[in-house]
């Protein structure tokens, strides 16, 4: 059956699909306690861990998500559900049938409220929330604080071994938002207008520290220039999050309040260009590292109600890899 539906791609079913689950538009955000009170409720939820940890890191994902879960979570890997690149980089946004195999394999149709959550609090999960938004599934949320929150107000963790996949489920391919990628050429494009004199001229967010935007600071990544892209911004991601304290003294993030947000914002671009994004008058386009907290930065600035925005998928590391960019530091 589902090769069947794939086959019928062509056809008017894929819009009556999306015409048919258009109207299943979750929160952006939801609380621990929300979710758990889905669960009092038999609300069926699909949950996935995002967990991400940067190269460098020596702690893995998907060993940590073996051992402490949400209840029923499944484990989302975004860099193998991802589309490959020229030059190797990593979890970029996977094509319609890898997303729609995905999706079949965790058991989730197009009206399944997806709850996305990840290890740090909030990290990668705004990472996953972009793609399951911009390839048409709006029944998804991200769980705010993540893990650790969730376990900071005692409800149940799961430290059995995970159970058996659930049944497949049929899950028409997607269309993306044709609007959601930026590419190399269009930031090279870009790069050329002045943002204070060009009303054509997309606002360029930069979700990497300061020390690396400037390029005072080296990149994570062995033998990548730091600096950043002409006439792009510097907003570091965590400047959107609060910390908070965990069990045993460890940390975690929460997405700060969103008047909070809008004043980082406004400080990063000044006041009148927050303005323009948040009104629609510009597209903000997100980037970071690697693609993956220049989400963090999209989901912002979605709380906030900015209506066109997209996310450069190459972000710094294939931006700088080109010995053709142009990289400004200071």
């Amino acid at each position: 059956m589902a090769s069947l539906l794939r086959s019928l791609r062509p056809t008017l079913l894929q819009p009556l699909m999306a015409a048919r689950y258009a109207s299943f538009e979750a929160p952006l955000i939801i609380s621990p306690a929300q979710l758990h009170q889905n669960f009092k409720e038999n609300q069926h939820v699909a949950i996935l861990d995002t967990t991400w940890f940067m190269p460098n890191s020596p702690r893995k994902a998907y060993d940590e998500f073996q051992k402490r879960r949400l209840p029923g979570a499944q484990f989302l890997d975004l860099d193998k559900v991802a589309s490959s690149h020229e030059l190797g980089l990593k979890h970029m946004m996977p094509s319609a049938v890898q997303f729609a195999d995905a999706c079949e394999k965790f058991g989730i149709q197009p009206s399944t409220h997806v709850v996305l959550y990840d290890a740090h609090g909030v990290f990668s999960s705004p990472r996953a929330l972009f793609m399951f938004r911009n390839l048409g599934h709006h029944n998804s949320s991200i769980l705010n604080g993540g893990l650790p929150l969730w376990d900071a107000k005692s409800f149940p963790i799961d430290t059995k071994p995970p159970s058996s996949p659930h049944s497949k489920s049929q899950y028409p391919p997607p269309e993306l938002d044709q609007n959601a990628i930026r590419s190399y050429d269009q930031m090279i494009t870009n790069s050329a207008l002045n943002p204070s004199s060009s009303l054509e001229a997309e606002l360029v967010i930069d979700a990497r520290s300061s020390g690396r935007f400037t390029g005072k600071d080296p990149e994570p990544r062995p033998g990548l220039s730091s600096g950043h892209i002409p006439n792009s911004f510097s907003l570091p991601f965590n400047l959107f999050l609060k910390t908070e304290q965990g069990s045993q003294g460890s940390t975690y993030t929460v997405f700060r309040e969103a008047s909070e947000i809008r004043t980082e914002l406004d400080n990063a671009v000044g006041a009148a260009q927050a303005e323009r994004i948040i009104k629609g008058e510009v597209t903000a386009v997100t980037t970071c590292g690697s693609g993956m907290t220049a989400g963090v930065i999209w989901l912002g600035l979605k709380l906030l109600g900015a209506p066109k925005l997209s996310l450069y998928d190459e972000s710094w590391t294939g931006y700088a890899m080109r010995p053709t960019s142009r990289i400004e530091m200071a």
